[in-house]
């Protein structure tokens, strides 16, 4: 007789920039970890050399089945998902496609093998435009665009699945993920780069000619946007939390995952300047459409439910990790 496969976490999207972090800290709990994702945008470099990388599509119904009937998966930590907010509303059938339709797969395969227990890579955008600050778990869910409604509409289907099938599930909504690996070996490589902090530091290394700031003009102190930015190696070490909570039997749940402190966009780049002893250029331009003024969290919920609270809060802390990666022996980017 063959030998008996050991329990595995199955991460989908693990190549992804919060997901290989995610992974890289599992595999330090002592989990043994499989990754899929269609690195669309992930990276095979990102991936833990411990964990196995599974090259393929969350809804492909085959290829997922297969992989539960092979391997003793006790877990699914699920990344896998497209988050452009711009794209999503002018590709929203991409969205609906991807980020909700294509987990009921997993969900089918999970059922049919006995996994229950699914954490769940949220947003802050299931909320939409504030109506309190900071934002705790019961505000208001009205999203704004297809990405953020693709998000809640899954939490949705979690809430459903939790009812009828016993599909037990902790929905984290992240607020704006930055940063990178303290040790410089994993950081955030996209393309496009649509992300403040990794553009505000393109633009200090000379890659951006400008960055842009939209709108100065909020009914806020400097008035420049304000957001509360959470260091990924403290979103990774959140899902490892929230596996042991489902693993220890207890309920479904909700919750933020922020520092609870705001930074404006002109704070931020009077942090950069001092943290990369650059002059950062600045073009200041009108307001973008749908962003709200403030997004902070109220992070206590996941503070008193998982144990969990950010280690990292200092926003600078973040920007001096994301350098320190972009100046690194790749500089900033994985091998093809």
């Amino acid at each position: 007789m063959g030998k008996t496969k050991a329990e595995a976490v199955l991460v989908t999207g693990g190549a992804g920039y919060i997901g290989s972090h995610a992974v890289r800290e599992l595999v330090k709990a002592g989990r043994r970890v499989l990754v899929l994702d269609n690195l669309v945008y992930g990276h095979r470099a990102a991936v833990d050399r411990a964990a196995e990388l599974i090259v393929g599509e969350v809804g492909d119904a085959v290829l997922v089945a297969d992989l539960f009937a092979r391997q003793r998966i006790t877990a699914v930590v699920h990344f896998a998902a497209y988050a452009y907010v711009g794209e999503s509303v002018q590709e929203p059938a991409k969205y609906y496609r991807n980020n909700m339709a294509a987990p009921l797969a997993l969900f089918d395969a999970m059922r049919a093998h006995g996994c229950s227990r699914f954490i769940f890579s949220s947003t802050c955008a299931t909320y939409g435009n504030p109506v309190k600050i900071p934002m705790d778990e019961q505000h208001p869910q009205q999203p704004i665009n297809p990405y953020g409604r693709s998000k809640r509409m899954l939490e949705q289907v979690l809430e459903d699945y939790d009812h009828a099938y016993g599909l037990k599930s902790v929905r984290l909504r992240y607020f704006n993920a930055c940063g990178a690996a303290e040790d410089g070996a994993l950081g955030e490589d996209h393309h496009p780069e649509t992300h403040v902090v990794p553009r505000v530091l393109m633009a200090a290394r000379g890659e951006l000619d400008k960055v842009q700031v939209f709108g100065t003009d909020y009914a806020t102190p400097d008035g420049t946007c304000i957001r509360d930015y959470i260091h990924v190696e403290d979103l990774a070490d959140a899902h490892v939390k929230a596996l042991q909570h489902l693993e220890a039997g207890k309920d479904s749940l909700s919750c933020n995952l922020g520092t609870g402190r705001g930074v404006s966009v002109k704070e931020l780049i009077e942090f950069a300047a001092a943290v990369t002893g650059q002059r950062i250029p600045v073009e200041f331009c009108a307001r973008r459409a749908g962003d709200p003024p403030e997004l902070v969290a109220d992070p206590r919920l996941a503070a008193k439910v998982l144990g969990w609270k950010a280690r990292r809060p200092e926003v600078r802390h973040a920007l001096e990790t994301a350098w320190r990666w972009m100046n690194g022996p790749g500089g900033g980017r994985y091998p093809k």
